[in-house]
C-alpha cells in the first residue's frame, strides 16, 4: 500500500512540475516572439529576468499550496465532515422514524378506542331496540289473546244460552234501563 502512495505522490509531483515547466515555456515563447528590441522594451534582459523570478516564485507558490493541501489532508477532512453529516442524517432519519411509529400507535389506539365505543353504541341501540320489540311483540299477544278471547266466549254463550234465557235477560236488561231513566 505505501508503493501505491508513492507512485501517487510521484505522478503528483510530476504533474506540478510539467504545469510550471509548460507555464514557462509559454512565457518564454510570449518574450521571444516579440520580436527586435525596437523602442518598445530598451531592457528585454531585465524583463525577463523579472519574468522569470516571477515564474519561479509562482511555481513555488504552487508547490507549496500542494503541499500544505497534502499536509492539511483536505479529502480525510472533506470524508470527517461526510460522515458527521451522513450520520446526522441517519440520527434523523432515526427520529422521523421514531416519531412516525408513535404516532402510528396513537392513532392505532385512538381507532380502537373509536371502534369500541362505536359497538357499545350499537349493541345499546340493539337491546333498546330488541326490549321495544318485545313490549310490542306482548301488545300483539294481548290483543290478539282478548280477541280470542271474546271469541270463544261469544262462542260458548251461543252454544249454552237459548231463546228463552235470551229473552230473560233482555227482559231483566231492559228494566234495569228502564228505572235508571
Amino acid at each position: 500500500m505505501n508503493g501505491i502512495s508513492n507512485r501517487s505522490r510521484l505522478r503528483s509531483y510530476i504533474a506540478a512540475t510539467t504545469i510550471c515547466l509548460a507555464i514557462v515555456g509559454l512565457a518564454a515563447v510570449g518574450f521571444a516572439s516579440e520580436g527586435g528590441g525596437g523602442a518598445h522594451h530598451p531592457d528585454t534582459g531585465a524583463q525577463l529576468k523579472d519574468f522569470a523570478w516571477r515564474a519561479l516564485d509562482f511555481a513555488i507558490l504552487v508547490a507549496i499550496l500542494v503541499w500544505a493541501l497534502k499536509k492539511a489532508n483536505v479529502k480525510g477532512l472533506l470524508a470527517d465532515r461526510r460522515s458527521d453529516k451522513l450520520a446526522k442524517a441517519n440520527k434523523e432519519i432515526e427520529e422521523i422514524q421514531a416519531a412516525i411509529t408513535r404516532e402510528g400507535e396513537a392513532e392505532k389506539a385512538r381507532i380502537i378506542a373509536e371502534a369500541k365505543l362505536a359497538a357499545e353504541k350499537i349493541k345499546e341501540q340493539a337491546q333498546q331496540a330488541a326490549g321495544h320489540e318485545v313490549l310490542k311483540a306482548k301488545a300483539e299477544l294481548r290483543k290478539e289473546a282478548a280477541k280470542l278471547a271474546v271469541q270463544l266466549a261469544e262462542q260458548t254463550l251461543r252454544e249454552k244460552i237459548r231463546k228463552d234465557d235470551q229473552d230473560r235477560l233482555v227482559g231483566e236488561y231492559l228494566t234495569k234501563v228502564v228505572e235508571l231513566h
